[in-house]
Protein backbone atom coordinates (compact mmCIF):
# COMPACT_ATOMS: atom_id res chain seq x y z
CA UNK A 1 0.00 0.00 0.00
CA UNK A 2 1.24 3.49 -0.81
CA UNK A 3 2.34 5.74 2.05
CA UNK A 4 -0.59 8.02 1.23
CA UNK A 5 -3.24 5.34 0.51
CA UNK A 6 -5.62 5.99 3.42
CA UNK A 7 -7.37 8.87 1.71
CA UNK A 8 -8.14 6.85 -1.43
CA UNK A 9 -10.82 4.23 -2.13
CA UNK A 10 -8.96 2.57 -4.98
CA UNK A 11 -5.40 2.16 -6.11
CA UNK A 12 -3.74 4.11 -8.92
CA UNK A 13 -4.01 3.06 -12.52
CA UNK A 14 -0.91 1.09 -13.46
CA UNK A 15 -0.16 3.59 -16.23
CA UNK A 16 -0.19 6.43 -13.70
CA UNK A 17 1.93 4.39 -11.30
CA UNK A 18 4.55 3.81 -13.99
CA UNK A 19 4.44 7.52 -14.84
CA UNK A 20 4.59 8.67 -11.21
CA UNK A 21 7.00 6.29 -9.51
CA UNK A 22 10.59 7.44 -9.14
CA UNK A 23 12.39 4.46 -7.57
CA UNK A 24 13.88 3.56 -10.94
CA UNK A 25 16.17 6.58 -10.62
CA UNK A 26 16.00 7.86 -7.03
CA UNK A 27 17.29 4.49 -5.79
CA UNK A 28 20.66 6.19 -6.09
CA UNK A 29 19.83 8.10 -2.91
CA UNK A 30 19.25 4.94 -0.86
CA UNK A 31 22.32 5.43 1.35
CA UNK A 32 21.45 9.09 1.88
CA UNK A 33 17.86 8.22 2.78
CA UNK A 34 19.06 5.70 5.34
CA UNK A 35 21.62 8.10 6.83
CA UNK A 36 18.93 10.78 7.14
CA UNK A 37 16.61 8.29 8.82
CA UNK A 38 19.28 7.41 11.37
CA UNK A 39 19.59 11.09 12.25
CA UNK A 40 15.82 11.52 12.42
CA UNK A 41 15.45 8.51 14.77
CA UNK A 42 17.90 10.11 17.17
CA UNK A 43 16.05 13.44 16.96
CA UNK A 44 12.70 11.73 17.72
CA UNK A 45 14.26 9.96 20.68
CA UNK A 46 15.47 13.27 22.10
CA UNK A 47 11.90 14.67 22.09
CA UNK A 48 10.38 11.51 23.59
CA UNK A 49 8.62 10.10 20.52
CA UNK A 50 10.92 7.08 20.65
CA UNK A 51 12.39 5.33 23.69
CA UNK A 52 16.12 4.75 23.87
CA UNK A 53 15.55 1.06 23.03
CA UNK A 54 13.26 1.85 20.11
CA UNK A 55 15.81 4.29 18.76
CA UNK A 56 18.61 1.76 19.13
CA UNK A 57 16.54 -0.95 17.41
CA UNK A 58 15.65 1.35 14.53
CA UNK A 59 19.21 2.54 14.09
CA UNK A 60 20.52 -1.02 14.10
CA UNK A 61 17.93 -2.07 11.54
CA UNK A 62 18.87 0.91 9.39
CA UNK A 63 22.54 0.02 9.70
CA UNK A 64 21.80 -3.53 8.58
CA UNK A 65 19.72 -2.23 5.67
CA UNK A 66 22.54 0.09 4.65
CA UNK A 67 24.95 -2.83 4.49
CA UNK A 68 22.52 -4.81 2.35
CA UNK A 69 21.85 -1.91 0.00
CA UNK A 70 25.56 -1.11 -0.34
CA UNK A 71 26.22 -4.62 -1.67
CA UNK A 72 23.74 -4.28 -4.54
CA UNK A 73 22.38 -0.78 -4.99
CA UNK A 74 20.87 -1.57 -8.40
CA UNK A 75 18.64 -4.22 -6.86
CA UNK A 76 16.77 -1.42 -5.08
CA UNK A 77 15.77 0.08 -8.44
CA UNK A 78 13.60 -2.92 -9.36
CA UNK A 79 12.01 -3.49 -5.95
CA UNK A 80 8.64 -2.11 -7.14
CA UNK A 81 8.17 0.61 -4.53
CA UNK A 82 6.94 4.12 -5.36
CA UNK A 83 10.17 5.85 -4.39
CA UNK A 84 13.26 5.41 -2.27
CA UNK A 85 11.47 6.63 0.87
CA UNK A 86 8.75 4.00 0.45
CA UNK A 87 11.39 1.34 -0.13
CA UNK A 88 13.36 2.17 3.02
CA UNK A 89 10.20 2.37 5.15
CA UNK A 90 8.88 -0.95 3.83
CA UNK A 91 12.17 -2.73 4.43
CA UNK A 92 12.42 -1.21 7.90
CA UNK A 93 8.95 -2.46 8.81
CA UNK A 94 9.94 -5.91 7.56
CA UNK A 95 12.86 -5.84 10.00
CA UNK A 96 11.29 -4.31 13.16
CA UNK A 97 7.53 -4.55 12.60
CA UNK A 98 5.23 -1.73 13.68
CA UNK A 99 8.14 0.14 15.25
CA UNK A 100 9.23 0.99 11.72
CA UNK A 101 5.97 2.89 11.22
CA UNK A 102 6.90 5.35 13.97
CA UNK A 103 9.99 6.71 12.23
CA UNK A 104 8.08 9.00 9.87
CA UNK A 105 6.53 10.91 12.77
CA UNK A 106 6.89 14.66 12.21
CA UNK A 107 8.64 14.14 8.88
CA UNK A 108 7.42 14.55 5.30
CA UNK A 109 8.72 13.14 2.08
CA UNK A 110 9.16 16.79 1.11
CA UNK A 111 11.89 17.52 3.63
CA UNK A 112 13.12 13.94 3.34
CA UNK A 113 13.83 14.18 -0.39
CA UNK A 114 15.29 17.66 0.05
CA UNK A 115 17.70 16.19 2.59
CA UNK A 116 18.54 13.11 0.51
CA UNK A 117 19.31 15.20 -2.54
CA UNK A 118 21.53 17.61 -0.62
CA UNK A 119 23.43 14.71 0.90
CA UNK A 120 23.82 13.15 -2.54
CA UNK A 121 24.96 16.44 -4.08
CA UNK A 122 27.46 16.95 -1.28
CA UNK A 123 28.95 13.52 -1.91
CA UNK A 124 28.98 14.13 -5.65
CA UNK A 125 30.88 17.38 -5.17
CA UNK A 126 33.55 15.57 -3.18
CA UNK A 127 34.00 12.99 -5.96
CA UNK A 128 34.14 15.63 -8.69
CA UNK A 129 36.72 17.63 -6.73
CA UNK A 130 38.91 14.51 -6.71
CA UNK A 131 38.42 14.12 -10.46
CA UNK A 132 39.40 17.74 -11.12
CA UNK A 133 42.49 17.33 -8.93
CA UNK A 134 43.45 14.21 -10.88
CA UNK A 135 43.06 15.99 -14.22
CA UNK A 136 45.04 18.98 -13.03
CA UNK A 137 47.92 16.80 -11.84
CA UNK A 138 47.94 15.04 -15.21
CA UNK A 139 48.00 18.41 -16.98
CA UNK A 140 50.80 19.60 -14.72
CA UNK A 141 52.85 16.45 -15.32
CA UNK A 142 52.45 16.87 -19.07
CA UNK A 143 53.33 20.56 -18.84
CA UNK A 144 56.45 19.73 -16.84
CA UNK A 145 57.55 17.21 -19.49
CA UNK A 146 57.27 19.87 -22.16
CA UNK A 147 58.82 22.88 -20.44
CA UNK A 148 60.62 24.92 -23.09
CA UNK A 149 58.97 23.24 -26.06
CA UNK A 150 57.97 26.02 -28.45
CA UNK A 151 54.43 25.91 -29.79
CA UNK A 152 52.35 28.20 -32.03
CA UNK A 153 49.90 30.48 -30.25
CA UNK A 154 46.67 31.38 -32.00
CA UNK A 155 43.97 34.02 -32.11
CA UNK A 156 41.06 33.66 -34.54
CA UNK A 157 42.64 30.27 -35.41
CA UNK A 158 45.43 32.25 -37.07
CA UNK A 159 49.02 31.95 -35.92
CA UNK A 160 49.62 34.91 -33.66
CA UNK A 161 52.69 34.69 -31.38
CA UNK A 162 54.95 31.88 -30.23
CA UNK A 163 54.18 30.28 -26.87
CA UNK A 164 55.20 26.98 -25.31
CA UNK A 165 53.22 23.76 -25.15
CA UNK A 166 53.49 23.97 -21.35
CA UNK A 167 51.95 27.43 -21.37
CA UNK A 168 49.09 26.13 -23.52
CA UNK A 169 48.43 23.27 -21.08
CA UNK A 170 48.60 25.59 -18.09
CA UNK A 171 45.82 27.72 -19.58
CA UNK A 172 43.50 24.75 -19.08
CA UNK A 173 44.95 23.99 -15.66
CA UNK A 174 43.84 27.49 -14.63
CA UNK A 175 40.35 26.94 -16.06
CA UNK A 176 39.96 23.77 -14.02
CA UNK A 177 41.27 25.59 -10.96
CA UNK A 178 38.32 27.98 -11.28
CA UNK A 179 36.02 24.98 -11.67
CA UNK A 180 37.40 23.63 -8.40
CA UNK A 181 36.81 26.94 -6.62
CA UNK A 182 33.24 27.16 -7.95
CA UNK A 183 32.50 23.68 -6.65
CA UNK A 184 33.90 24.47 -3.23
CA UNK A 185 31.64 27.51 -3.07
CA UNK A 186 28.64 25.48 -4.22
CA UNK A 187 29.30 22.91 -1.50
CA UNK A 188 29.44 25.60 1.15
CA UNK A 189 26.15 27.15 0.00
CA UNK A 190 24.28 23.83 -0.10
CA UNK A 191 25.54 22.67 3.28
CA UNK A 192 22.41 23.58 5.29
CA UNK A 193 19.98 20.95 6.51
CA UNK A 194 16.30 21.00 5.43
CA UNK A 195 15.20 18.10 7.67
CA UNK A 196 12.66 19.29 10.20
CA UNK A 197 10.86 21.49 7.68
CA UNK A 198 8.25 18.73 7.24
CA UNK A 199 5.81 19.21 4.35
CA UNK A 200 6.06 23.01 4.20
CA UNK A 201 5.41 24.58 7.62
CA UNK A 202 7.97 22.92 9.87
CA UNK A 203 7.63 19.89 12.12
CA UNK A 204 5.21 20.01 15.06
CA UNK A 205 7.75 18.32 17.34
CA UNK A 206 10.36 20.24 19.31
CA UNK A 207 13.27 18.92 17.30
CA UNK A 208 16.64 20.54 17.95
CA UNK A 209 17.36 21.32 14.32
CA UNK A 210 20.79 22.76 15.07
CA UNK A 211 21.86 19.48 16.63
CA UNK A 212 20.15 17.46 13.90
CA UNK A 213 22.01 19.42 11.22
CA UNK A 214 25.30 18.94 13.02
CA UNK A 215 24.74 15.18 13.35
CA UNK A 216 24.32 14.95 9.56
CA UNK A 217 27.45 16.97 8.85
CA UNK A 218 25.76 20.25 7.90
CA UNK A 219 26.89 23.70 8.98
CA UNK A 220 23.38 24.45 10.28
CA UNK A 221 19.66 24.18 9.53
CA UNK A 222 17.71 25.97 6.82
CA UNK A 223 15.85 29.07 8.06
CA UNK A 224 12.55 28.92 6.20
CA UNK A 225 10.50 25.76 5.81
CA UNK A 226 8.73 26.88 2.62
CA UNK A 227 12.06 27.57 0.96
CA UNK A 228 13.73 24.46 2.38
CA UNK A 229 11.38 21.91 0.80
CA UNK A 230 11.21 23.62 -2.59
CA UNK A 231 14.80 24.86 -2.90
CA UNK A 232 16.74 23.31 -5.76
CA UNK A 233 19.35 26.04 -6.04
CA UNK A 234 22.01 23.49 -5.18
CA UNK A 235 20.94 21.39 -8.18
CA UNK A 236 21.03 24.43 -10.46
CA UNK A 237 24.38 25.52 -9.11
CA UNK A 238 25.89 22.06 -9.42
CA UNK A 239 24.60 21.79 -12.99
CA UNK A 240 25.97 25.26 -13.69
CA UNK A 241 29.38 24.23 -12.36
CA UNK A 242 29.19 21.10 -14.47
CA UNK A 243 28.22 23.05 -17.59
CA UNK A 244 31.04 25.58 -17.25
CA UNK A 245 33.57 22.84 -16.61
CA UNK A 246 32.27 20.76 -19.53
CA UNK A 247 32.67 23.83 -21.75
CA UNK A 248 36.30 23.97 -20.63
CA UNK A 249 36.66 20.27 -21.41
CA UNK A 250 35.01 20.77 -24.79
CA UNK A 251 37.40 23.61 -25.69
CA UNK A 252 40.32 21.44 -24.58
CA UNK A 253 39.04 18.57 -26.72
CA UNK A 254 38.60 20.82 -29.74
CA UNK A 255 42.12 22.22 -29.46
CA UNK A 256 43.65 18.76 -29.28
CA UNK A 257 41.48 17.49 -32.13
CA UNK A 258 42.80 20.33 -34.32
CA UNK A 259 46.39 19.83 -33.21
CA UNK A 260 46.10 16.08 -33.81
CA UNK A 261 44.75 16.54 -37.35
CA UNK A 262 46.85 15.64 -40.36
CA UNK A 263 46.87 19.29 -41.38
CA UNK A 264 48.48 20.42 -38.12
CA UNK A 265 50.20 17.25 -36.88
CA UNK A 266 51.47 18.95 -33.73
CA UNK A 267 50.51 16.09 -31.42
CA UNK A 268 49.78 12.38 -31.66
CA UNK A 269 47.11 10.74 -29.52
CA UNK A 270 47.68 7.35 -27.97
CA UNK A 271 46.12 4.20 -29.40
CA UNK A 272 44.42 3.86 -25.98
CA UNK A 273 42.06 6.78 -26.66
CA UNK A 274 41.52 6.51 -30.40
CA UNK A 275 39.72 4.13 -32.71
CA UNK A 276 39.79 3.12 -36.36
CA UNK A 277 37.42 3.02 -39.27
CA UNK A 278 35.48 -0.05 -40.36
CA UNK A 279 36.18 0.89 -43.98
CA UNK A 280 39.39 2.94 -44.09
CA UNK A 281 42.33 1.02 -42.60
CA UNK A 282 44.55 4.08 -42.26
CA UNK A 283 42.23 6.04 -39.97
CA UNK A 284 43.01 6.83 -36.34
CA UNK A 285 40.12 8.84 -35.01
CA UNK A 286 40.17 11.04 -31.86
CA UNK A 287 36.96 9.49 -30.53
CA UNK A 288 37.64 10.14 -26.84
CA UNK A 289 38.00 13.85 -27.48
CA UNK A 290 35.04 13.98 -29.84
CA UNK A 291 32.85 12.30 -27.24
CA UNK A 292 33.96 14.79 -24.57
CA UNK A 293 33.11 17.60 -26.98
CA UNK A 294 29.74 16.04 -27.76
CA UNK A 295 28.79 15.29 -24.16
CA UNK A 296 29.15 18.97 -23.29
CA UNK A 297 25.77 19.58 -24.95
CA UNK A 298 24.22 16.85 -22.84
CA UNK A 299 25.30 18.52 -19.60
CA UNK A 300 24.41 22.05 -20.70
CA UNK A 301 21.02 20.66 -21.77
CA UNK A 302 20.47 19.31 -18.27
CA UNK A 303 21.05 22.78 -16.82
CA UNK A 304 18.71 24.35 -19.36
CA UNK A 305 16.01 21.80 -18.61
CA UNK A 306 16.28 22.30 -14.86
CA UNK A 307 16.10 26.09 -15.19
CA UNK A 308 12.87 25.74 -17.14
CA UNK A 309 11.48 23.26 -14.59
CA UNK A 310 11.85 25.64 -11.66
CA UNK A 311 10.90 28.78 -13.56
CA UNK A 312 7.63 30.22 -12.15
CA UNK A 313 7.18 27.19 -9.87
CA UNK A 314 4.92 28.22 -6.96
CA UNK A 315 5.84 27.55 -3.33
CA UNK A 316 6.22 25.14 -1.76
CA UNK A 317 6.78 21.60 -3.05
CA UNK A 318 5.43 20.56 -6.47
CA UNK A 319 5.85 17.20 -8.16
CA UNK A 320 7.65 18.99 -11.00
CA UNK A 321 10.68 18.85 -8.72
CA UNK A 322 10.86 15.08 -9.21
CA UNK A 323 12.32 15.97 -12.60
CA UNK A 324 15.52 17.23 -10.97
CA UNK A 325 17.17 13.88 -10.35
CA UNK A 326 17.48 12.10 -13.68
CA UNK A 327 19.14 15.02 -15.42
CA UNK A 328 21.32 15.75 -12.37
CA UNK A 329 22.50 12.17 -11.99
CA UNK A 330 23.24 11.87 -15.70
CA UNK A 331 25.06 15.22 -15.86
CA UNK A 332 27.27 14.45 -12.86
CA UNK A 333 28.10 10.97 -14.20
CA UNK A 334 28.96 12.47 -17.58
CA UNK A 335 31.11 15.23 -16.09
CA UNK A 336 32.94 12.77 -13.85
CA UNK A 337 33.69 10.40 -16.75
CA UNK A 338 34.84 13.22 -19.04
CA UNK A 339 37.27 14.58 -16.44
CA UNK A 340 38.95 11.19 -16.12
CA UNK A 341 38.90 10.60 -19.87
CA UNK A 342 40.60 13.95 -20.49
CA UNK A 343 43.33 12.89 -18.07
CA UNK A 344 43.72 9.57 -19.88
CA UNK A 345 44.15 11.40 -23.20
CA UNK A 346 47.06 13.35 -21.73
CA UNK A 347 48.91 10.39 -20.24
CA UNK A 348 50.58 9.17 -23.45
CA UNK A 349 50.14 12.24 -25.64
CA UNK A 350 53.17 12.88 -27.87
CA UNK A 351 54.30 16.30 -29.07
CA UNK A 352 55.69 16.64 -32.59
CA UNK A 353 58.26 19.27 -31.70
CA UNK A 354 59.55 19.73 -35.24
CA UNK A 355 56.15 20.56 -36.68
CA UNK A 356 55.25 22.75 -33.70
CA UNK A 357 58.38 24.87 -34.07
CA UNK A 358 57.91 25.09 -37.83
CA UNK A 359 54.35 26.34 -37.31
CA UNK A 360 55.49 28.80 -34.64
CA UNK A 361 58.00 30.23 -37.09
CA UNK A 362 55.43 30.41 -39.86
CA UNK A 363 52.63 32.90 -40.12
CA UNK A 364 54.95 35.80 -39.22
CA UNK A 365 54.33 35.25 -35.51
CA UNK A 366 57.43 37.33 -34.75
CA UNK A 367 55.96 40.43 -36.43
CA UNK A 368 54.97 41.98 -33.10
CA UNK A 369 58.55 41.58 -31.98
CA UNK A 370 59.78 43.49 -35.02
CA UNK A 371 57.43 46.33 -34.07
CA UNK A 372 58.80 46.30 -30.51
CA UNK A 373 62.32 46.33 -31.95
CA UNK A 374 61.49 49.50 -33.89
CA UNK A 375 60.01 51.06 -30.74
CA UNK A 376 63.29 50.32 -28.95
CA UNK A 377 64.98 52.35 -31.71
CA UNK A 378 62.73 55.34 -31.04
CA UNK A 379 59.99 54.72 -33.60
CA UNK A 380 56.46 55.43 -32.21
CA UNK A 381 54.49 52.19 -31.91
CA UNK A 382 51.67 53.17 -34.27
CA UNK A 383 54.23 54.03 -36.94
CA UNK A 384 56.18 50.86 -36.18
CA UNK A 385 52.98 48.84 -36.59
CA UNK A 386 52.50 50.27 -40.08
CA UNK A 387 56.13 49.66 -41.04
CA UNK A 388 55.96 46.03 -39.97
CA UNK A 389 52.69 45.54 -41.82
CA UNK A 390 54.34 46.67 -45.06
CA UNK A 391 57.39 44.54 -44.31
CA UNK A 392 55.23 41.44 -43.79
CA UNK A 393 53.43 42.12 -47.08
CA UNK A 394 56.80 42.33 -48.83
CA UNK A 395 57.98 39.09 -47.19
CA UNK A 396 54.79 37.30 -48.26
CA UNK A 397 55.30 38.45 -51.85
CA UNK A 398 58.90 37.19 -51.75
CA UNK A 399 57.90 33.93 -50.07
CA UNK A 400 60.26 34.56 -47.16
CA UNK A 401 60.02 34.57 -43.37
CA UNK A 402 60.85 37.86 -41.64
CA UNK A 403 64.06 36.46 -40.23
CA UNK A 404 65.14 35.45 -43.76
CA UNK A 405 65.06 39.01 -45.06
CA UNK A 406 68.43 40.72 -45.44
CA UNK A 407 69.32 43.95 -43.63
CA UNK A 408 69.18 45.73 -46.98
CA UNK A 409 65.63 44.51 -47.47
CA UNK A 410 64.65 45.64 -43.95
CA UNK A 411 66.18 49.06 -44.56
CA UNK A 412 63.77 49.63 -47.44
CA UNK A 413 61.10 50.13 -44.77
CA UNK A 414 63.15 51.86 -42.07
CA UNK A 415 66.87 52.49 -41.90
CA UNK A 416 67.10 52.08 -38.10
CA UNK A 417 66.95 48.31 -38.60
CA UNK A 418 70.36 46.72 -38.22
CA UNK A 419 71.96 43.33 -37.81
CA UNK A 420 70.75 43.04 -34.23
CA UNK A 421 67.21 42.53 -35.55
CA UNK A 422 67.79 38.81 -36.05
CA UNK A 423 68.38 38.20 -32.36
CA UNK A 424 65.14 40.04 -31.60
CA UNK A 425 63.24 37.83 -34.07
CA UNK A 426 64.51 34.55 -32.59
CA UNK A 427 61.55 32.61 -31.12
CA UNK A 428 63.23 31.68 -27.84
CA UNK A 429 64.19 35.31 -27.25
CA UNK A 430 60.65 36.43 -28.03
CA UNK A 431 59.36 34.02 -25.37
CA UNK A 432 61.99 35.04 -22.79
CA UNK A 433 60.96 38.69 -23.10
CA UNK A 434 57.40 37.93 -21.91
CA UNK A 435 58.73 37.75 -18.37
CA UNK A 436 55.72 38.95 -16.38
CA UNK A 437 53.38 37.09 -14.07
CA UNK A 438 51.21 34.93 -16.30
CA UNK A 439 53.49 35.51 -19.28
CA UNK A 440 54.93 32.86 -21.57
CA UNK A 441 58.57 33.25 -20.44
CA UNK A 442 60.12 29.89 -19.57
CA UNK A 443 60.83 30.83 -15.94
CA UNK A 444 57.29 32.17 -15.48
CA UNK A 445 55.75 28.92 -16.75
CA UNK A 446 58.03 26.88 -14.51
CA UNK A 447 57.01 28.96 -11.49
CA UNK A 448 53.35 28.58 -12.43
CA UNK A 449 53.68 24.79 -12.72
CA UNK A 450 55.43 24.54 -9.37
CA UNK A 451 52.94 26.78 -7.56
CA UNK A 452 49.83 25.05 -8.88
CA UNK A 453 51.32 21.58 -8.33
CA UNK A 454 51.95 22.41 -4.68
CA UNK A 455 48.41 23.77 -4.31
CA UNK A 456 46.75 20.74 -5.91
CA UNK A 457 48.82 18.20 -3.94
CA UNK A 458 48.12 20.03 -0.68
CA UNK A 459 44.37 19.46 -0.99
CA UNK A 460 44.54 15.76 -1.87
Amino acid sequence: MALWGGRFTQGPDQRFKDFNDSLKFDYRMAIEDIDGSVGWAKALCEVGVLTEKECADLQQALKDLKEEVSKDLHAVAVAGDEDIHSYVERRLIEKVGDLGKKLHTGRSRNDQVALDLKLWCRGAVDEILKAINHLQLTLLDCAKRHEGDIFPGYTHLQRAQPVTFSHFLMAYAQMFERDYARLENARELMNVCPLGSAALAGTAYKIDREELAKSLGFSGPTRNSLDAVSDRDHVLELLSCASISMIHLSRFAEDLIIYNSGEANFIELSDKVTSGSSLMPQKKNPDALELIRGKCGRVVGALSGMLVTVKALPLAYDKDLQEDKERLFDAIDTWHDCLYMAALVLEDLKLNKTNAIKAAKGGYSNATELADYLVSKGVPFREAHSIVGRTVLYAIQKGKALEDLSVDEFEQFNNVIGGDVYEALELSNIIKKRDVIGGVAFNQTTAEIEALTAKVKARM
